[in-house]
């Protein structure tokens, strides 16, 4: 089965086709800038736009930089505030005239690792952490999503999880790799202390450069690498799409 995986973040607003059975997109993504500001008709257009562009009338899974109850926008992060209480499934479905189906991000990249990537066969509490722009996380017990954690906001001395330890702060603070490891070491640590994972798993497009800063953690759970990084987010929407 095809669905059309779309991921919608704060800077880029990215989609393909994917087979849902392989985890593969079956072309290359095809992405447009998120408009600015990005208030709920400019963004549906754009995602309007990608559909078009593959001619798609089938299935659509969003992924959306926000907690999503029931297709509707509880939170707005790196997105327009007037996001909060839309009904973003809606709006999508009536923009591209598709059944349309919308997961917060994080949960969409996690579902992903977990049927495809790293993930895939573990079982007990797996934590998966996305590290870019901001912070995203994505919680599962036994291969279950608990949807919305939204761990990424938590507080650490007193300031959002994501103004120390996302790339976005490593590289507005000008962070050596090792300043901005512990600082994200501190991150993993309170998240440890809350959830007490058997499995991490570090994703997002910083992910890629793991070998800079993986010698500052020390958090006690096993930690490893996404292994479909930023493709993730499209496949994951593409799995959370399925009618």
């Amino acid at each position: 089965m095809q669905v059309l995986g779309i991921d919608i973040g704060g800077s880029g607003i990215k989609g393909a086709p994917v087979d849902i059975e392989k985890g593969e997109m079956l072309t290359k993504r095809y992405r447009i800038p998120t408009p600015q500001p990005s208030k709920p008709k400019s963004v549906a257009e754009t995602v309007a736009k990608i559909a078009r562009h593959y001619a798609w009338d089938g299935p659509i899974g969003c992924g959306f930089p926000a907690a999503v109850q029931h297709g509707i926008a509880r939170t707005a992060a790196n997105i327009h505030q007037k996001w909060i209480g839309t009904d973003a499934a809606a709006l999508f479905s009536e923009a591209t005239g598709c059944p349309v189906k919308v997961i917060n991000d994080a949960d969409a990249a996690g579902l992903a690792e977990m049927a495809f990537g790293a993930g895939q066969g573990r079982m007990g509490v797996v934590l998966v952490v996305t590290v870019g722009t901001g912070l995203g996380t994505a919680l599962f017990t036994d291969g279950k999503l608990l949807p919305n954690t939204e761990l990424g906001h938590i507080e650490i001395d007193c300031e959002d999880a994501e103004l120390i330890a996302s790339d976005a702060a490593r590289l507005r603070d000008e962070l050596s790799w090792k300043k901005w490891g512990k600082q994200l070491d501190t991150y993993l640590t309170r998240l440890e202390g809350l959830v007490w994972p058997d499995l991490i798993i570090l994703g997002g497009g910083v992910s890629k450069k793991y070998k800079k800063f993986m010698p500052y953690l020390t958090v006690q759970a096993e930690i490893v690498i996404a292994e479909s990084f930023n493709e993730a987010g499209i496949i994951g929407a593409a799995l959370a799409g399925v009618p």
